[in-house]
């Protein structure tokens, strides 16, 4: 499905823009789409029907939520609206629409049997279907529909009527367009890019033979176990091994101005030597026997080795032979010369003083910074972002859920829970979501998390007796900065921080900041210490005095790491201070950090 609508001439056919491609990446992604139209299609491949994973389970979740919010669980009819598609999006999801179901209706359609006129029809309505006819692609089109129409043609020649699978097609249209290329100007002058072709010593100004490797050229010939002719081969036999050597010496006599052979000479993995073409080697051996420049060896003349940098500096000397006209790998060269071998900062001498806005903090942008600041310096002051995203698709539908996905759906379960009391109700939300291994399966791994989250909810109901109480909103001026926001989870017994994972440097300073705040309000209708629960761990913070001046650190803290990186980094410095906590010296604490880091 993806491939085909990354084609630029089918986008244009159904309106898409290259930004609308990667908006229907995420979708696909966040929906689970896998593999299979519906259940139907995997049932006709003989196995089970779950409508899990497929491509309409997936277009179902995006129309019914655009048309109305889920929440990750109100369902319609077993469907889960999948809510991050808003009303801009509605053009970009029309389009989809329709252009899956087109494609829904061809599948079906070609595992019909077709007359050779027919298949030769419904071929030229897929390409008017599908693919837009513009300058850059007429050409092609107008071939492919000339192919198709010899198709035609050849039921009327030939007589033949009975019908034809897809198979025996999509060969003969292989073979065809492969022997006979796209035509893009053979020989219209200009250049011509193509296959070692017959030349019949043709002349052209400039050849230029590519890949001619040892192992690529001339071609090997597997020979089939049952090829009788091959094992006994005969005077006037076809070999392509003669014919490619054929090809080369025409190739040669063809040339007038210049000859241009090149060829891997040297490995990637070990820079051992590699040998050309024997082909090459010959015509080597022949230019050194039969030629010479006085003075110099002619080889070293007409083989030029190049580097395997294109940034090498060797590509920018004056009166050598290697040149290059690319200025950012002249720049990546100089600096290769350059003295100075020493690493510089990436910000040497800080970004300027963001403006005063940025001193209106909101208290979970303190907390993001905390957790990461040079990611913060980067993103929020230079628009970096480092992430990248997958590349691949995952097209096998889910036969466990482990990493990331588990814990998002351990969290998402915990949350559910922690709402409502029970996690019995979830179970057809979770499925629809395509989070689960079909069947069986799925059910286990749900009631087995259950289990787990359950256990986890028990140790927190202690720290949730009583009403939960109001958030409480913050608005506080500290020195040259105003922090602001909403404080919630907060109980008769604390505030409460949790998270069903292993405890994390982050889990706490998000908790860390949280109380402060709490500490430096000193509301009496709340209570001032924090509790942070995690799957291995739960920590209770006491009210503390000296809240005003530690938020004020903070802040400043927050305020340099606007203009240049600060040095702490939350994992390394979490280990540094957790060997001091166990009686290790600074030394040894400090080998702590850089393993963390490392």
């Amino acid at each position: 499905m993806m491939a085909v609508l990354e084609s630029p001439a089918v986008q244009k056919k159904f309106s898409f823009s290259e930004g609308d491609l990667d908006l229907i990446h995420l979708w696909v992604r966040d929906t689970r789409i896998r593999w299979g139209v519906d259940g139907e299609s995997r049932k006709n491949l003989g196995l089970p029907d779950f409508p899990e994973n497929t491509w309409r389970a997936g277009l179902d979740r995006m129309l019914l939520g655009y048309s109305l919010p889920g929440q990750g669980e109100k369902m319609f009819k077993g469907i889960l609206p999948y809510d991050k598609i808003e009303g801009s999006d509605a053009p970009v999801l029309g389009n989809l629409a329709s252009f899956s179901e087109r494609l829904f209706a061809l599948e079906k359609e070609l595992d019909e049997s077709m007359r050779l006129e027919e298949w030769a029809n419904f071929l030229a309505k897929v390409l008017d279907d599908f693919f837009l006819t513009e300058e850059d692609t007429e050409r092609d089109i107008l071939f492919i529909r000339r192919v198709l129409r010899d198709l035609g043609e050849k039921q009327e020649l030939s007589g033949f009527e009975e019908k034809i699978p897809l198979g025996v097609i999509k060969s003969h249209l292989g073979l065809s367009l492969e022997k006979e290329g796209f035509g893009h100007g053979f020989l219209t002058g200009g250049m011509t890019f193509c296959a070692m072709l017959p030349m019949r010593s043709i002349p052209f100004r400039v050849i230029c033979l590519l890949g001619m490797n040892d192992d690529t050229y001339p071609r090997q010939t597997k020979t089939l176990g049952f090829d009788l002719m091959a094992k006994n081969p005969r005077p006037g036999d076809r070999s392509r091994r003669n014919d490619d050597r054929y090809l080369f010496l025409e190739a040669i006599l063809s040339a007038r101005d210049k000859l241009h052979i090149s060829y891997v000479g040297q490995s990637i993995q070990d820079n051992s030597i590699r040998p050309p073409s024997v082909l090459v080697s010959e015509l080597l051996d022949y230019i050194e026997e039969g030629f010479e420049i006085p003075g110099k060896e002619i080889l070293d003349c007409i083989v030029t080795k190049h580097r395997l940098q294109a940034f090498s500096p060797e590509y920018f000397r004056k009166k050598g032979k290697l040149v290059s006209y690319s200025p950012e790998n002249f720049e990546a060269a100089k600096r290769a010369l350059d003295p100075d071998k020493e690493g510089r900062l990436f910000i040497e001498r800080g970004l300027p003083e963001p403006s005063e806005e940025w001193k209106n903090v909101e208290i979970n942008q303190l907390c993001r910074f905390f957790t990461n600041p040079a990611k913060f310096l980067l993103i929020q002051r230079l628009g970096i972002y480092l992430e990248e995203e997958e590349a691949l698709f995952d097209e096998t539908e889910p036969f466990d859920v482990k990493g990331l996905e588990k814990y998002q759906l351990e969290q998402e379960l915990v949350e559910r829970g922690a709402e409502k009391g029970s996690l019995e109700d979830s179970f057809k939300a979770v499925k629809a979501s395509g989070q689960l291994p079909h069947g069986v399966p799925g059910e286990c791994l749900y009631r087995e998390t259950c289990r787990g989250i359950e256990s986890f909810l028990g140790r927190l109901a202690s720290y949730r007796e009583g009403t939960l109480l109001e958030p409480l909103e913050v608005d506080l001026r500290l020195g040259q900065f105003r922090l602001v926001g909403r404080i919630e989870s907060i109980y008769p017994n604390g505030l409460l921080h949790f998270r069903y994972a292993d405890v994390k440097p982050r889990d706490r300073l998000r908790v860390w900041v949280h109380h402060l705040i709490l500490n430096k309000i000193k509301n009496q209708a709340y209570p001032c210490n924090g509790i942070l629960a995690c799957k291995d761990f739960d920590c209770k913070y006491p009210p503390i005095k000296e809240s005003e001046a530690l938020l004020k650190d903070l802040l400043e803290a927050y305020w340099q790491g606007l203009i240049e990186p600060i040095h702490f980094f939350p994992l390394s410095s979490w280990a540094y201070a957790e060997a001091l906590a166990k009686g290790k010296d600074p030394d040894q604490a400090l080998k702590s950090a850089r393993n963390k880091w490392e």
